[in-house]
């Protein structure tokens, strides 16, 4: 019988890491009690709740027949491209440019050509990116770079 191995793979993945999550919460951090929460409860809740909704979606794939899915690879390298562009560059280049560049570099596979709607795309995720953090939150991130 063939599997469908794409949701048992990622249902597992999902419960590996929210164990591996829950786990390290628990071992490391104080999580205290419904009343008075630790600063372990949140990551130990969200780890349980990960690898619950693994379960859900790998055990019903255990024995129902799958597909071959084929994989968007340029897709999916322009996203984690732009994931390492911004953690890497946050730091570097501040957080506007580093979100700026993260959004055109994620956009580049989108079906629609153009630049201008990719600038304009960028430009309000930036915007929007640096109220939340910046003047809302007031984390202390570099904005520009230094």
């Amino acid at each position: 019988m063939r599997r469908d191995w794409t949701d048992l793979l990622g249902g597992g993945a999902m419960v590996a890491l929210g164990l591996a999550v829950a786990a390290y919460s628990a071992a490391h951090y104080d999580t205290g009690t419904l009343r008075r929460m630790g600063p372990g409860f949140l990551p130990l809740g969200l780890g349980v709740m990960l690898a619950i909704f693994g379960a859900i979606i790998a055990l019903p794939a255990w024995s129902r027949p799958g597909q071959a899915v084929a994989v968007a690879w340029r897709e999916a390298l322009c996203v984690l491209a732009s994931i390492l562009i911004f953690g890497l560059g946050m730091t570097r280049l501040g957080l506007v440019p580093a979100t700026m560049l993260a959004v055109l570099v994620a956009s580049v596979p989108a079906p629609q050509g153009g630049i201008a709607w990719r600038v304009v795309l960028a430009a309000i995720v930036s915007l929007l990116t640096w109220l939340v953090f910046s003047v809302s939150l007031r984390l202390s991130i570099p904005v520009w770079p230094a």
